[in-house]
């Protein structure tokens, strides 16, 4: 079916919430001591009691807990108190026990907001609350395996990996307010290192709830839940490709129903999976098995001490403490290494005035990203000292050395020697002693006395060729600087 962009568009607006399952990076499971590492061989990370046999009891994981209320706090929800876990019950050849440890009506943290920035590469840029209703803890599912020649094989490592869900209220208008809310929720699940994020992977899964409604409207319209989106740009595609659907079924006389439907890659569209008349009694009740969990006070602020800053204010901090641009505070910020990386670079410089914290955060945007980016690792994978980037600064700064050899020498910098050092052994500290360069100039001068006069008939563009010519003699080390003014004091006086 094809969405023409004929369609009425302007006369509806989307209503869409995204419910995000995130992995919880934690050594053991959430409910025993098994292994949580991915990529074992099958149905080694498993135990009696995720394999949920008769008669195990289940012990939960303080850390998992923290983890959570870390979240919980970076989300500005409220913390309840004392919060039940409860039993799910469905029956899925990846569920050994045949319900999910979950928590139902009293989560561990309710009533949260994130704001997304309508531009983030712009400081002071508008922003959106976007709501969220709840983040509980649940324990993860096996993972089915339909192989087609053998029907369906079951790995139970990931069963009681621990997870949050963290649902948000259906504030989202657009695929794009959709994206922006989940790479913000990436982020600071990143910056507090409690998942990895990995969309492709499924430590990071997400649904979204979409429905439609003609603008004015205060009422709902009718949802259907759309899964399988394992990447951002899926997420995208999805929810663009479902509200066209629903608004040429609504303009042609249909009606939307609600159901769960599938994101297929393959033909980029979404497919009905499930209605919502098949849809399952969960059947909760308190897991017997299980006390209340109890969040102390005590407990609640060691945990908000230990929490870090996170990239919106750590990019806010970046405008006003080093004065950078929007722009460049937000790609710093992106991720916590990085950012880390830059603030511990500018603590070397001698002076740390705008310009050159500018200079610092102009190279590592460029030369150390760019290294990061061929080499396809992380910049803790990265042999550079900080110290040495704010050295490197230092002496471009300082007219010590031209940008052209700091780019030369980097290379060998990467390999953990000091800039300062590379400079004086190769000899290429930057020449500014004006009477060896009025040598120079006075000899080039001499030796092109055509182009001397085109320079003094009007054609001043020639002031590149002579410099260029001054820096050739020099190897690139005359300072470019002391050069013009010199040849400008020859030629124009």
């Amino acid at each position: 079916m094809s969405h023409s962009s004929s369609l009425p568009t302007a006369k509806y607006e989307a209503v869409i919430g995204l419910e995000v399952h995130a992995q919880l990076l934690t050594k053991s499971k959430i409910f025993c001591g098994d292994s949580t590492e991915f990529g074992m061989p099958p149905n080694t990370n498993i135990s009696p009691v995720s394999l949920g046999h008769p008669g195990v009891l289940p012990v939960l994981n303080k850390q998992a807990v923290e983890f959570a209320i870390k979240m919980g706090l970076a989300t500005h929800c409220q913390i309840r108190p004392v919060s039940l876990f409860a039993r799910k019950h469905y029956f899925y050849p990846d569920l050994p026990k045949g319900y999910q440890i979950s928590q139902f009506d009293e989560p561990l943290c309710y009533e949260g907001w994130i704001d997304i920035e309508e531009d983030p590469k712009v400081e002071n840029t508008a922003t959106k609350r976007i709501g969220i209703t709840r983040i509980h803890m649940e324990e993860d599912a096996g993972k089915s395996i339909h192989d087609l020649d053998i029907d369906t094989l079951v790995d139970l490592n990931r069963a009681g990996v621990p997870l949050i869900e963290i649902v948000s209220e259906p504030d989202l208008r657009s695929a794009q307010d959709s994206v922006a809310y989940l790479t913000q929720i990436r982020q600071i699940l990143l910056y507090l290192d409690i998942c990895d994020g990995n969309m492709e992977e499924g430590s990071m899964r997400c649904d979204a709830n979409i429905s439609i409604r003609p603008i004015g409207q205060k009422e709902f319209g009718t949802k259907t839940e759309v899964k399988n989106m394992n990447s951002f740009r899926n997420v995208e595609k999805a929810i663009e490709y479902e509200i066209a659907r629903q608004i040429e079924l609504v303009e042609a006389g249909g009606t939307v129903v609600q159901e769960t439907r599938g994101w297929d890659a393959a033909s980029q569209t979404t497919k009905s999976q499930r209605s919502k008349e098949q849809a399952h009694d969960y059947r909760y009740f308190p897991e017997p098995d299980l006390p209340p969990l109890r969040v102390s006070n005590n407990w609640l602020a060691s945990i908000q001490a230990a929490m870090p800053e996170l990239a919106l204010d750590r990019k806010h901090r970046f405008v006003k403490e080093f004065g950078l641009p929007g722009y460049d505070a937000h790609v710093l910020t992106q991720e916590r290494a990085v950012a880390q990386f830059f603030e511990d670079a500018c603590s070397h410089l001698s002076e740390k005035t705008n310009n050159r914290t500018k200079l610092v955060s102009n190279w590592i945007m460029t030369e150390v990203m760019r290294t990061l980016g061929e080499k396809k690792i992380t910049i803790q994978e990265l042999n550079l000292a900080p110290q040495h980037v704010a050295e490197l600064v230092e002496l471009f700064a300082t007219d010590a050395i031209s940008s052209k050899i700091a780019k030369e020498i980097f290379p060998e910098v990467l390999q953990g020697k000091s800039p300062k050092k590379v400079v004086e052994e190769k000899g290429l500290a930057q020449v500014s002693d004006t009477s060896f360069i009025v040598d120079i100039v006075e000899r080039i001068l001499a030796g092109n006395p055509d182009e001397v006069s085109r320079y003094r008939g009007g054609k001043t563009n020639l002031m590149g060729f002579f410099v260029g010519q001054a820096l050739k003699e020099t190897k690139g080390k005359a300072n470019p600087k002391v050069v013009t003014q010199i040849l400008q004091e020859r030629l124009d006086g």
